[in-house]
């Protein structure tokens, strides 16, 4: 932990820092609106649906120099898809040093961004086909592009970020710790 927040608060010079994560599965669930109902028995929903067209994985960075998001949309999560979007971001940054924080620091700042993705391109929506879901997102995903700015100033008034927070630094023997407290 303390090594990613000094990544946040101190980037390699000639570097970029890159949160990556998955976010998914984004599957053409019927996602119902508001509606006048009739008086008497509303209509029910199944609490199942059959997910005829397959789900899909979006894979997404985004990089803290710019606050911009980079993704990928496909049709499995598997090692082989993170590895070519790996190659993407290098592609994108042949001369930089990238240093990638993935997923297990749960309060990493792209976590917040796949919350409004998930607002602005699917809730209350019912796409047709995934080329509709996908055409949503990556609308959003452009908008926001055109708006973002630096992130910098991570969890400044966190508890994470005080000296007696209850993670103790690796031990000699390479076991790492936590206080009783947790």
């Amino acid at each position: 932990m303390r090594r990613i927040l000094d990544l946040y608060d101190h980037p390699p010079v000639g570097g970029r820092v890159i949160c990556v994560d998955e976010f998914g599965p984004l599957n053409l669930q019927p996602r119902p609106g508001r509606a006048w109902r009739f008086q008497g028995q509303p209509a029910r929903l199944r609490a199942t649906y059959t997910r005829d067209q397959g789900v899909r994985h979006m894979i997404a960075a985004l990089d803290l120099a710019t606050g911009r998001l980079h993704y990928r949309i496909r049709d499995r999560k598997r090692w082989r898809e993170f590895l070519r979007f790996f190659k993407t971001l290098r592609r994108r940054w042949p001369d930089q040093k990238l240093s990638l924080i993935c997923d297990n620091f749960s309060p990493h700042w792209i976590e917040a961004e796949f919350a409004a993705v998930r607002y602005f391109a699917l809730n209350g929506i019912d796409h047709r086909s995934h080329t509709e879901q996908d055409a949503a997102i990556g609308g959003y995903i452009r908008w926001r592009n055109q708006r973002a700015r630096p992130k910098s100033g991570f969890a400044a008034g966190s508890k994470i970020r005080h000296p007696d927070y209850p993670y103790w630094p690796d031990r000699q023997d390479g076991i790492r710790s936590w206080s009783s407290d947790d």
